[in-house]
């Protein structure tokens, strides 16, 4: 008899921004939390800007137009920060 382990879902559910950190729901349950000051558009962006995103990519990334900024599932639980001189 096997062990059914529930499916990895690792699309966006919510995300939250507080003045220093990116906060990433997903639909299985995880949260992944990084410093924002590992993208700098976002981090100079006003709570505003930063309030202004949406889900993209099939659920697996998050865009914030205003800010052309783009984040995937995938980097963030790579653990990923944004490329020198990118922002």
């Amino acid at each position: 008899m096997g062990i059914l382990a529930p499916r990895a879902d690792e699309r966006v559910v919510d995300v939250q921004i507080t003045e220093d950190m990116l906060s990433v729901r997903l639909m299985d349950g995880r949260q992944i939390s990084v410093p924002l000051e590992w993208y700098p558009r976002l981090a100079r962006a006003s709570a505003t800007e930063r309030a202004k995103w949406e889900i993209a990519g099939g659920g697996y990334g998050i865009h914030w137009p205003g800010l052309d900024e783009d984040l995937s599932t995938e980097g963030l639980l790579r653990g990923a920060p944004a490329p020198e001189g990118m922002g």
